[in-house]
């Protein structure tokens, strides 16, 4: 009798506690999985359907609500496409803003991707520290923007606030406390000869099936393929700051885990060069504000915000398509936006690295141990509402 013949079928999830609210269709041979078929659509919300009903400025909490962990890249992709078909660009002092939101983001959703995946495999000490850890980011993040999750930040022309009084300095100090317990982290977790023993050798992604299968972000990088959105096609502020694209070799799921670590490194290095660098100027495109009524572009003078209805009641989107392209937490995210003239998006298409990624489910949890499927699927960072969308 072959192990197909013999194979019985169980599901790993959505109930699992590890699951992320999909469903991972496992035939198992004793505890080998000979075959695995990921079943999502268990959170599927038509995010971008429901875009062709709403203004250009409602779409943009809509977006961010596909990767909470992450959302400061989902307004971010969204606005660079918008950008291209209004044809402009925001001043340099908005740029460096957009990119330290992002990196505070992407420092996030990498903490928080790495605290499940240790829980995963059975360290609550990693998971406890790791959203302890990323607190001082949603903390920044709060400060700068005014929210802790979900920001709304970006808007097209620029940002919607500058930096508060004595920002710079907070941020420093939180980084030098957040860099002191990334090193306990290290030892605790990262470096744990059980963390190892876990992850080691287990879903193991070649080089030439990266290529292959087409996946994006750390994963990619994680089996030597040095390709980031930010140095292939710099956007925001990258093509003036200096930072590694962190990879690795061993395409495994311990791999996985410290090209994430790597880039928070490298994405405190971009923070510190962004608040050194920032250039003085606007926070927002000159040919916004000399349309607006001389009440509400005083108000953005003596604030340093930009009031929402003010400044968009005015804006007129002309037909036209925009790409907008950027390296989420997760990978390379796309955002098509097509308009047709009007008030509301004729169409938005989103390519996002979760959805990107979820061919690996099917290629790297076939033959392993079932005990193995937890370590593996979490150290994809799969986010399950941003594949549904």
């Amino acid at each position: 009798m072959s192990s197909e013949e013999r194979a019985i079928t169980i599901f790993y999830g959505p109930q699992h506690p590890a699951s992320g609210h999909m469903r991972i269709i496992l035939e198992v041979d004793g505890d080998i999985v000979v075959k695995a078929d990921p079943d999502i659509g268990y959170v599927h919300r038509g995010i971008e359907k429901l875009a062709e009903y709403k203004t250009y400025l409602q779409v943009i909490p809509l977006v961010e609500r596909q990767c909470l962990p992450d959302a400061a890249h989902h307004n971010l992709a969204y606005i660079l496409a918008l950008e291209e078909i209004l044809g402009i660009e925001p001043p340099e002092r908005a740029q460096y803003l957009r990119t330290l939101i992002a990196e505070i983001s992407r420092i996030a959703s990498h903490l928080y991707g790495m605290g499940l995946h240790g829980i995963a495999i059975g360290s609550s000490t990693a998971y406890m520290w790791c959203f302890g850890l990323r607190e001082y980011m949603l903390l920044l993040a709060e400060k700068l923007t005014g929210a802790r999750i979900t920001y709304s930040y970006i808007i097209p022309g620029g940002v919607r606030r500058d930096l508060p009084q004595g920002f710079s300095s907070e941020v420093e100090r939180y980084l030098k406390s957040f860099e002191r317990k990334m090193r306990d982290l290290d030892k605790l977790f990262i470096s744990n000869p059980v963390t190892k023993a876990r992850l080691e050798g287990v879903g193991v992604l070649s080089k030439n099936d990266a290529i292959r299968l087409g996946v994006v972000g750390p994963i990619l990088r994680a089996s030597g393929i040095s390709y980031d959105v930010r140095k292939a096609r710099p956007y925001a502020a990258y093509q003036w700051v200096d930072f590694e694209v962190a990879t690795r070799k061993e395409g495994d799921s311990y791999a996985r885990l410290l090209v994430r670590v790597k880039e928070i490194q490298e994405s405190i290095r971009i923070i510190r060069q962004v608040l050194r660098d920032l250039p003085s100027g606007n926070i927002f495109h000159e040919k916004y504000v000399k349309m607006l009524p001389p009440k509400i572009k005083s108000y953005i003078e003596d604030t340093g915000r930009v009031k929402f209805p003010g400044v968009f009641a005015t804006l007129k989107i002309p037909k036209g398509e925009g790409i907008g392209i950027v390296e989420a937490g997760r990978g390379e995210l796309i955002y098509h936006l097509i308009s047709d003239g009007g008030s509301k998006p004729y169409r938005l298409k989103i390519s996002t690295p979760s959805f990107r990624n979820l061919i690996l489910f099917s290629h790297l949890i076939k033959g392993v141990k079932v005990a193995d499927v937890p370590a593996i699927y979490l150290s994809l960072d799969y986010f399950p509402p941003e594949a549904d969308r």
